[in-house]
């Protein structure tokens, strides 16, 4: 495992290749088997964009191959999926991802391999329709293993899909309002934007401009279509300035003679992503997409433009130093007329100049490294067809979980709540859908794998507040602080990826942390961002967070808070069983030494890694604090009632009943006791 630390904060300034981002702290990265702290040009002249490429002198990887023989992402696949095996062959495995979906099997067994399906939704702003929530719960229980996964980037993964029940799955969706298309694959993914259904100018124009964008960018050769509805095309209507921007060819970035204007036969040399938020709401970690664009707004708030940064991006690979994490870096602002003429240009530099034959390095933030971004900067505007305005200057950056009750502003309220790594099942599972169904609700995701029912009304709150708590979905003030703010991808068993554990590993993760706490007497509403991911390619995006661990063997982890600086590694092959004797005089010395209201992540950046392996090598041990025994249930009604909560969230009655009472102190102590 890797550690790191020192990567996102909460309140300090994180400064990154001169990028001043405020209100995020530091972070550390774990790699177990590790711990982290935060820590080929060419011409500039414009090149006109070929449908197909012409002779292929340079070496390519096979994926790029797969791609030009695949007749537009059709083939093998469409033959592969009549057959009898379970499985599809390699072609055919890759080009599924562009069609939303990956091929797995069950890592837990051994001998021969159970082959099924996962299905990843496209959801722009994580928005989710009442009847479309309603068909992913039933496809879960019909064709899946049962439960639904919310994603960090604001989309549903079904698992466990058979190959034989897919064309039956994926039409279903497309039916009801959903769609799988460029979930996955070398194209643009899912693009974030706040999950807040906040009726605000600001909001709203962020949103918009995240359906835009991810209009824009979608396939239009059919290929999804012809493959799963047999050519039926769901009708859409899509404003007239997306097709406007996507038809445009003024400044050479179209295929003329191609059924894909913007992405050919080849696509983009890797996953593409792209977030839009509102200032100071970093809710989607906008600093790791490879492009990412904030709403800057006049004094009235009336939107006026976007500030655009590029080059972000969070995968890399042990061990190999040329490989890493990045955060994205200005780019320049432009008015808001133009944002798909601009993000347009930047997707058609990455085609045309990302690295096709060595697929570790095709990701946009290794060209932006090697290229510089005033190079960069310069090529874009050939393919926009003007210069980048200087950046606007924008307030700091905070970390908006959007939790809890909220007005809307139009009369209603959403209600966000805080789903456990985002896997739904169970009693939460049957509850959620319940109340979804009774009240007529539409659904958000959020970039942190939570939920939030919007349009309620306000005699409503009280039942449905009543229904979801029954289910163990608690008002955040309810659950414990380390468990709002972490997160972690699948891994084992389905992801063919994952090294270490990480989902199911991070429930006792986090006990032991807190346990950690208790033992050196740090207050139950203090905490840390913990992110964990089974493998480098860090779908939870630990290396911005303040305690982020990446897996790295059995048992081992690397290790690296606050979303606007990037963790770097600490220490590395940390065994999952030594994880206390690391972290343990890490944070006593916090405790003992921090400056006022200084987080974890910015004590590790100041103190330095010197200092803090010198904190673990002299390590004795803290005073252990006396203890208490308090006799917490007077009668056996309420010791039940408690216990049955308590066992819908793995806990004991006795750890659930302190956490209420822990919470319930802190925020009378903070003036915020309702």
């Amino acid at each position: 495992m890797t550690t790191s630390f020192g990567g996102g904060g909460r309140s300090a300034v994180g400064v990154v290749n001169e990028v001043h981002i405020p209100k995020f702290h530091g972070v550390l990265n774990l790699s177990c088997n590790a711990i982290s702290l935060p820590s080929t040009t060419r011409s500039l002249s414009l090149i006109r964009a070929l449908s197909t490429p012409a002779t292929v002198t340079e070496k390519r990887s096979k994926v790029e191959i797969f791609k030009e023989q695949s007749n537009f992402i059709r083939y093998p696949l469409n033959e592969e999926l009549l057959t009898d095996a379970p499985n599809i062959n390699e072609p055919a495995t890759q080009l599924i991802k562009f069609h939303g979906s990956y091929q797995q099997y069950n890592r837990d067994e051994r001998g021969s391999r159970t082959y099924s399906f996962m299905l990843r939704t496209k959801n722009p702003c994580g928005k989710v329709p009442n009847q479309l929530y309603l068909t992913m719960d039933d496809l879960a229980d019909q064709f899946g293993i049962g439960t639904l996964r919310l994603t960090t980037r604001q989309t549903f993964q079904l698992h466990g899909v058979p190959k034989k029940d897919l064309k039956t799955v994926m039409s279903t969706i497309i039916q009801n309002m959903g769609s799988t298309l460029g979930a996955c694959g070398d194209l643009n993914r899912n693009v974030l934007a706040p999950a807040a259904p906040f009726v605000r100018k600001d909001y709203l124009f962020a949103q918009k401009t995240a359906e835009n964008i991810a209009a824009l960018l979608t396939p239009q050769s059919g290929f999804y279509y012809d493959i799963w509805v047999d050519g039926e095309r769901v009708l859409t209507s899509e404003p007239p300035e997306v097709i406007k921007a996507r038809n445009d060819n003024s400044h050479g970035t179209n295929f003329t003679d191609s059924p894909e204007p913007i992405y050919g036969t080849q696509f983009l040399p890797r996953k593409f992503k792209i977030a839009v938020t509102v200032p100071t709401d970093n809710s989607v970690d906008l600093l790791t997409n490879d492009i990412g664009v904030v709403v800057v707004t006049d004094d009235a708030g009336e939107p006026q433009g976007f500030n655009i940064y590029v080059g972000g991006g969070m995968g890399r690979t042990h061990r190999l130093e040329a490989t890493f994490p990045r955060l994205a870096e200005p780019l320049g602002y432009v008015p808001k007329e133009d944002i798909l003429y601009a993000v347009k240009a930047i997707v058609v530099t990455q085609r045309e100049n990302g690295r096709r034959d060595d697929r570790k390095y095709s990701r946009m933030k290794y060209l932006i490294s090697s290229w510089g971004v005033e190079k960069f900067r310069n090529v874009v505007e050939e393919y926009y067809g003007k210069k980048f305005e200087p950046l606007r200057e924008l307030p700091e950056w905070e970390f908006k979980s959007h939790l809890g009750w909220h007005q809307q502003g139009d009369g209603s309220l959403f209600c966000g709540l805080h789903v456990d790594n985002g896997r739904i099942g169970g009693k939460m599972k049957k509850t959620l859908r319940e109340v979804i169904e009774k009240y007529n609700l539409n659904v958000r995701i959020t970039p942190n794998q939570n939920i939030i029912l919007t349009d309620i009304r306000a005699s409503w709150k009280r039942p449905i507040t009543t229904a979801l708590a029954q289910a163990g979905l608690l008002e955040p003030r309810f659950v414990d602080p380390l468990n709002i703010t972490a997160m972690a991808c699948p891994a084992f068993p389905l992801c063919p990826l994952a090294i270490t554990e990480a989902e199911r590993g991070i429930p006792d993760i986090l006990k032991r942390i807190r346990a950690v706490f208790e033992k050196i007497g740090l207050k139950y509403n203090e905490s840390v961002v913990v992110r964990i991911t089974g493998c480098p390619n860090g779908c939870a995006r630990p290396y911005m967070a303040e305690l982020g661990l990446v897996g790295d063997g059995p048992n081992s982890y690397q290790g690296n808070k606050n979303q606007t600086s990037l963790a770097q590694s600490f220490m590395d092959k940390v065994k999952i069983l030594d994880l206390e004797k690391v972290l343990e005089p890490l944070f006593y010395h916090w405790k003992q030494k921090r400056h006022s209201k200084e987080s974890f992540g910015d004590f590790t950046t100041r103190i330095g890694f010197e200092k803090l392996k010198q904190y673990i090598e002299k390590w004795e041990g803290p005073v252990a604090p006396a203890r208490h025994n308090l006799r917490l249930f007077a009668d056996k009604e309420t010791y039940e009632a408690i216990d049955e909560l308590a066992k819908l969230q793995n806990k004991s009655a006795h750890q659930l009943a302190m956490e209420v009472i822990r919470n319930f102190v802190a925020s009378s102590q903070n003036g915020k006791s309702e």
